[in-house]
């Protein structure tokens, strides 16, 4: 088969999954995709990012492969590249007036003739100065607990201001909100000229005060709702500030009818929000929502692997394993623990171990157990959550609706506190230290077998710290 024929067998591959998946699917996914070149039995594909080529290889190999079978009626080898870019690249100038002033275009490239097309070097765009330039989709592992936040926003730096606005990413700390917001806004930044804002949510209410104590509000009216993407991080820090939300319902209302995108961040959904105005919820409401969940125990494994590969460092999977097993709150928990076993490696040039890693993270490791928590505050949270009371999981009834509550109770306090096995089986109606050792490994081994409960035990562990710090 002739090159020019692969390439058009290409194309008829992009026709069909065009209509197979919808335009907004294939939009997202396959229109930067380029045929770099063929052989007899392989096609070669080429892909903005390695992000987005590991994406569309592990979600569309198989069909894509499956297509070219039918139509060829034989195996063709699909490959996927990244190609090296270049440092310029070479575009022809549109017919109209060239903005000499735009960051795209250097003043030196263009051609005093006008009557024929300028050729112009095209310059990468700066860093955007508000944004983290570590914060992008290529450097945002996506594991079971994010994948739909992170497949959203993809789909929105692509299309900003069309669906899926306003964008309300919510969770706890330390799993990456930021990140998500920050990387759509530099994705939309590099590929385009439209104007992008990230601010936190503290700075937003310090301008607003400052521009009214300053009479100054033109200014920030302007500022906020003339640009085509907003990102506000960390939205709860809001809460009670009636005059900045006043602000912000109207700001929201200019960005969306002008067709533009707004992102939210929070630590818990729009419904959980407390002394906000009810149609400020509501706007938060009508988007689309997603939740990031901490990530469970192979996500985490993956996490460390990619960071310590990152840093260029050798860490043993027995020590990867260590971090994996003892931190589970939230991912940043996780690389700062890491960072301090690489620290090690690099300061001292020697390969690290699984004694002196356990040395290294002893203060980390004891950390994450809270002295202040008592057992009753986790009996008290696991009995809500299963609708149960405090006094079915002391007591020796044996239906599994309570059987389970109690065990993952028992759980929870070897995970969150430094009692004893025997001190928690006394708290759990006079139980013996092996009642709680087993119910312990009960729990461990459910793991295997239920997807959900790494999700269900860091709900339960967030509620024991929020109640923790109320008593």
């Amino acid at each position: 088969m002739a090159e020019s024929d692969n390439e058009v067998l290409w194309n008829e591959i992009l026709n069909l999954l065009r209509v197979e998946l919808g335009e907004i699917e294939f939009s997202d996914w396959f229109v930067d995709i380029q045929y770099l070149r063929s052989s007899k039995d392989s096609i070669t594909i080429g892909f903005p990012s390695a992000f987005h080529r590991d994406r569309v290889k592990k979600n569309y190999q198989y069909n894509i492969g499956a297509k070219l079978r039918e139509l060829v009626g034989r195996e063709i080898t699909l490959n996927f590249e990244v190609p090296t870019k270049k440092r310029t690249e070479k575009v022809t100038t549109p017919k109209e007036p060239i903005n000499l002033s735009s960051t795209e275009f250097s003043e030196e490239t263009v051609a005093v003739n006008k009557n024929v097309p300028v050729a112009v070097e095209k310059i990468k765009r700066e860093q955007h100065p508000d944004l983290g330039d570590d914060y992008t989709f290529e450097r945002y592992i996506i594991g079971e607990n994010n994948n739909f936040a992170a497949n959203a926003a993809i789909a929105i730096s692509r299309n900003p201001g069309t669906n899926y606005n306003p964008f309300f990413v919510y969770g706890g700390v330390g799993l990456g909100k930021t990140h998500l917001m920050q990387a759509i806004g530099n994705y939309i930044h590099e590929k385009s000229d439209k104007k992008v804002i990230y601010v936190t949510a503290e700075d937003f209410l310090n301008e607003f005060i400052e521009c009214i104590n300053g009479n100054k509000m033109k200014f920030f009216k302007n500022k906020f709702r003339r640009i085509n993407v907003l990102l506000i991080d960390d939205i709860q820090i809001l809460k009670g500030k009636s005059g900045v939300q006043d602000e912000l319902f109207h700001t929201f209302e200019a960005v969306i009818k002008a067709k533009n995108q707004i992102v939210f961040t929070c630590d818990r959904p729009p419904s959980e929000l407390k002394n906000f105005e009810a149609r400020l919820i509501s706007r938060f409401e009508q988007g689309l929502k997603v939740d990031l969940q901490p990530p469970r125990y192979e996500e985490r494994f993956a996490i460390l692997k990619a960071v310590a590969e990152n840093r260029g460092t050798t860490i043993p999977d027995d020590v990867i394993d260590l971090i994996s097993k003892k931190i589970s709150s939230n991912v940043r928990d996780l690389i700062g623990a890491l960072t301090k076993i690489v620290a090690y490696v690099e300061l001292m040039g020697k390969q690290v171990t699984l004694e002196i890693a356990q040395h290294i993270l002893k203060d980390v490791l004891v950390s994450s157990k809270q002295s202040n928590l008592s057992i009753e505050i986790i009996q008290k949270v696991v009995a809500n959550h299963f609708s149960i009371s405090v006094n079915d999981i002391k007591s020796k009834k044996k239906p599994k609706n309570i059987v389970y509550p109690r065990q993952l109770a028992m759980y929870i306090c070897r995970e969150m506190t430094e009692y004893s096995s025997t001190e928690i089986g006394q708290a759990f109606g006079g139980r013996d230290h092996t009642t709680v050792i087993y119910s312990v490994e009960k729990i461990r081994n459910r793991f295997v077998m239920d997807a959900n409960l790494d999700s269900t035990i860091e709900i339960l562990k967030r509620n024991v710290k929020e109640l923790g710090t109320k008593m």
